[in-house]
């Protein structure tokens, strides 16, 4: 079982920055996939990226092509978290962010994900 809880979002100009965590409860976050999607209002929910868990000799990483080269996702199993950092954010970028796990390895789609976190709402003002 692993509940997931989001923090750090939050209201930013066009160009700045901001880093998401999620904090992990329960016994197996290292050997889960982590994953970050968004849902703007009325839209569908999106990938956004995602890390590899434990098992490998070095974490594995995807992006959503919208935010390649400006987010990056990492994840500290010691302290069970899992971060976000956007730079260079636009107005487009505005969503509800989820942390989501999955027993997946990479995987982009919200349905192989088995828990999700309640959300944190980022918004980019232009």
């Amino acid at each position: 079982q692993v509940q997931l809880v989001e923090s750090g979002g939050g209201l930013v100009q066009a160009g700045g920055s901001l880093r998401l965590s999620c904090a992990a409860s329960g016994r197996t976050f290292s050997s889960k996939t982590m994953g970050w999607f968004r849902q703007a209002p009325g839209k569908e929910r999106e990938f956004v990226a995602v890390i590899s868990g434990s098992g490998f000799s070095t974490y594995y990483a995807d992006y959503a092509d919208s935010v390649k080269g400006r987010f990056t996702i990492s994840r500290d199993n010691a302290k069970n978290t899992a971060s976000l950092q956007m730079n260079s954010l636009n107005p487009e970028d505005t969503a509800v962010y989820y942390c989501a796990a999955s027993t997946g390895f990479l995987t982009k789609s919200g349905h192989e994900y088995d828990y999700w976190g309640q959300g944190t709402q980022v918004t980019v003002s232009s």
